[in-house]
């Protein structure tokens, strides 16, 4: 499992529940952690079956438990088979079960549409975007009961991480460009490879942060000591892709990578902290 990335994404439902919810139910709150952490591991696990052989080309997976037949294909399954329905389960039966289907369709876009295009073309990265952002409504919506109750500030949860995801991932592909191209994944936006255009796209998506983060304390959802601090994340978040633009260097899209892991989590907990303070 991604445990960094994973801890970012139930971080993020986590979170997403407490800035909408009227009254915290806590059994509601540690179902979700564990449903989410169940489904996001179903997931990753689901991807390494199906990526095992080419898994073994590349130095950052060559060790995973499957390509070096430390765990086989049968046994991974049933595994992540068992994680994805007691995951949905969860759910559905401690929260509610919009939650859980919304778990299931992650899985769903993350296995059979997402992997299979990552062989054949960038765009899968704005497919995977998809259900790398759904959390946020997953936690939003188990603290409703559906889409029509969902606040304003939940929405923007949901593509402050869909926009998040592009600078991010384009990041960790141009610092593995090379262990992908031998796997033959398109995982930088352009075929071009590290390039001015490709740094350009991150750029843009890296832009485009800043206003979509500030939504809620522009509209009044959020005060604006926390709408001040989110902004000067995104304009730092930002100079961090314009560095990459300038030089189009590893050590700029490895710094880049860094500064996400941060970003999400800090703007996510600013807007949830600046909702209860309003």
């Amino acid at each position: 499992m991604k445990l960094k990335l994973s801890a970012l994404v139930i971080f993020s439902a986590i979170l997403s529940y407490f800035a909408v919810v009227k009254e915290v139910n806590w059994l509601a709150v540690l179902m979700l952690f564990l449903g989410g952490f169940l489904i996001t591991g179903a997931s990753n696990g689901f991807n390494q079956v199906m990526e095992k052989e080419l898994d073994k080309l590349m130095n950052r997976t060559k060790n995973r438990p499957l390509p070096t037949s430390r765990l086989n294909n049968t046994e991974a399954l049933i595994f992540c088979f068992l994680c994805t329905v007691a995951g949905i389960a969860l759910l559905w039966f401690f929260t509610n079960p919009l939650s859980a289907l919304l778990g299931l369709l992650s899985v769903i876009l993350y296995t059979l549409v997402y992997t299979p295009l990552k062989l054949k073309t960038p765009f899968a990265v704005f497919v995977g975007a998809f259900p790398g952002a759904l959390p946020p409504m997953i936690g939003a919506v188990a603290a409703t009961q559906g889409f029509g109750e969902l606040k304003f500030v939940a929405w923007v949860l949901f593509f402050v991480q869909f926009m998040w995801q592009f600078p991010h991932f384009w990041a960790i592909a141009w610092v593995s460009h090379d262990d992908y191209q031998r796997a033959g994944f398109f995982m930088l936006p352009t075929r071009s490879g590290r390039s001015k255009n490709s740094a350009f796209q991150i750029l843009i998506y890296a832009l485009f942060l800043i206003p979509i983060s500030i939504m809620p304390s522009i509209f009044r959802f959020t005060g604006w000591i926390s709408g001040g601090i989110i902004f000067v994340c995104g304009i730092i978040f930002f100079l961090q892709a314009l560095k990459l633009y300038k030089e189009c260097s590893i050590e700029a899209a490895r710094k880049l990578m860094f500064g996400s892991f941060f970003y999400l989590p800090i703007v996510q907990l600013l807007i949830m902290a600046g909702r209860w303070m309003v």
